[in-house]
């Protein structure tokens, strides 16, 4: 891209944001706009607006463009994916095209020479630009809305078909027709909505179905109590579980088309409870694995730390926090910066959420004796140059994982602790000696997800807490001399004042004072404090950066760091 398009946004950011948009955008592969919109320090309409005023060039909201009635005939679908825009409509004979970047002129070139036409550029955000691309090109694959679906189409969503199942074993009865429709609404809003599980609650007199949104749970409908069997049967057809067992609990996944082109995979969970059985949903976002490192909200530093023990040919990485913490997205970063040809990377998971084309992931079945000791043991028969672990919870598996950091191989893996020096006394309390703990790990994340402020109905906040609190809370005096807090308000784009979420993060490399405190056995305090001392940022310290920068507020960070 031209560096004039990147001067365009220069005057509405803040030195580290002009310094950040110039050093690391290009790494992205994305365009500008695109870049500050996911970094949310400008709606993209915003910025959009300003380079159709800037250059003269009309603006165009594609949400109230037909796509269906664009003629196939101008599409030129090669040159549309090569340049990144999209011919609208001919009038006479001018071709009109959108664009985010209308200073390139390669695509006006190409189609001109293509077609013949003249060509005139439109301004059009590029995340809706990029959706309209692949909607015309894809068979409508990336638009998800219900609104697209009629009742006999939600009746035509197909499970995908695994081998060992005859084609026709999950076709509904037509007394369950109604059923079938109803399944497939609220798996396709909850696509829709960006939820990450889904919860069917049966009670006494009663049915419940929630969503987890951002971290919250919300509750989205209350069928009738008496149609609990029927969807708990439905949702266990589709996940290939046994029906007629109700007493114990079952996993099972499912892959649901949504187009020809388009699945979505699901992981099933279901549970006997008093009143029936109890399933839960996970959406497995395989996108969620690709947004690479930038998108999950390392501050620069932190960053940097991360990058370097990933590029050491040896020693251990751990990421800690809860469960639902986004450990897992942070792990699958990671190996997809190490993924390439040249390396044998393994992964032990339980279970295997998402597929990465290019790593042998193992899934631990205990029933069958492959426990994460063992599928350690046999990838370090198998000459791997990294191995992630999907969770350290016993001194064998500890023990093992630490042996493979020792000698030549680079680990990652995660434990369920509350802070990154807690990591550290917790594999000595499982029985790791801590001369072992001290030569093999090199770095600690301790993570949260906090929700992101929507930037369209954000406001500041009237009346803020006084400077004490506030100090109390862990601001600074220099940080209180220009602060500006948001509160959520709750807009038609977001959830009550939220949209999406950020990672905090608590990242400790581990120095040689922090390793000679270990040597000492010293306590969880000791190497907090230490730490301290040595510039790591706490997980509400980097909370409060993000409450500094208009992401998230004040009330969300003492939620997720309490």
């Amino acid at each position: 891209m031209p560096a004039l398009d990147l001067r365009l946004y220069m005057g509405s950011l803040s030195l580290h944001q002009q310094e950040d948009l110039k050093q690391e955008k290009p790494k992205s592969h994305i365009e500008a706009q695109q870049y500050i919109a996911k970094k949310a320090w400008l709606p993209e309409k915003q910025v959009v607006e300003e380079i159709s005023k800037r250059f003269h060039v009309p603006f165009l909201d594609l949400n109230f463009v037909d796509l269906d009635a664009i003629p196939d005939s101008i599409l030129k679908e090669k040159l549309s994916e090569k340049h990144q825009v999209l011919p609208l409509y001919l009038r006479g004979r001018t071709l009109f095209i959108a664009t985010a970047n209308p200073i390139s002129m390669s695509a006006a070139e190409d189609f001109q020479f293509s077609t013949g036409f003249n060509v005139e550029y439109v301004c059009a955000e590029a995340t809706k630009l990029q959706k309209a691309i692949e909607i015309k090109h894809e068979g409508d694959e990336a638009q998800l809305n219900l609104s697209d679906f009629d009742d006999s189409e939600l009746d035509n969503i197909e499970v995908a078909e695994s081998d060992d199942r005859d084609k026709d074993t999950d076709a509904p009865d037509k007394d369950d027709a109604p059923i079938v429709v109803y399944i497939n609404r609220i798996l396709l809003d909850a696509i829709k909505r960006g939820a990450s599980d889904l919860h069917f609650e049966p009670y006494e007199h009663s049915y419940r179905i929630r969503f987890r949104i951002d971290g919250i749970l919300h509750e989205i409908a209350s069928p009738p109590a008496n149609l609990s069997t029927r969807l708990a049967a439905r949702l266990k057809v589709m996940s290939r579980l046994d029906i007629a067992e109700k007493r114990k609990p079952q996993d099972g996944r499912i892959k649901l088309k949504i187009t020809a082109k388009k699945s979505i995979d699901f992981r099933v969970s279901t549970l006997p409870t008093l009143w029936g059985e109890k399933i839960v949903m996970r959406i497995l976002d395989s996108s969620s694995a690709m947004l690479g490192i930038d998108a999950l909200g390392y501050e620069a530093k932190q960053k940097k730390l991360y990058l370097n023990a990933l590029a050491k040919p040896q020693g251990m990485i751990l990421v800690t926090g809860p469960t639902g913490s986004g450990k897992t997205v942070s792990l699958y970063t990671g190996l997809n910066i190490l993924n390439t040809p040249e390396r044998n990377i393994s992964t032990a998971e339980d279970p295997v959420e998402i597929n990465l084309e290019g790593i042998n992931q193992v899934q631990i079945n205990p029933k069958a004796g492959l426990s994460f000791a063992g599928a350690l043991r046999s990838f370090l028969r198998q000459d791997p140059d990294i191995v992630m672990v999907g969770e350290i919870r016993d001194l064998e598996t500890a023990e093992i994982a630490i042996k493979a950091a020792q000698t030549g191989h680079l680990v990652l893996s995660t434990l369920h602790t509350n802070s990154a020096s807690e990591t550290l006394t917790r594999l000595l309390n499982m029985g790791v000696p801590s001369f072992n703990i001290a030569s093999s790990v090199s770095l600690i994340i301790a993570q949260r997800l906090a929700r992101r402020l929507c930037n369209h109905c954000k406001k500041p906040v009237k009346t803020p807490p006084p400077d004490n609190e506030l100090i109390d809370f862990g601001f600074t005096q220099q940080q209180l001399d220009d602060l500006t807090l948001y509160e959520p308000i709750g807009c038609e784009f977001c959830s009550k004042g939220f949209k999406g979420r950020i990672g905090i993060y608590e990242v400790m490399p581990i120095t040689s004072a922090i390793s000679n405190l270990i040597m000492q056995e010293g306590n969880a305090l000791e190497i907090a404090e230490l730490a301290q001392k040595e510039q790591v940022n706490n997980l509400r310290q980097s909370g409060i950066l993000k409450v500094l920068a208009g992401t998230t507020s004040l009330g969300e960070i003492s939620r997720v760091t309490n």
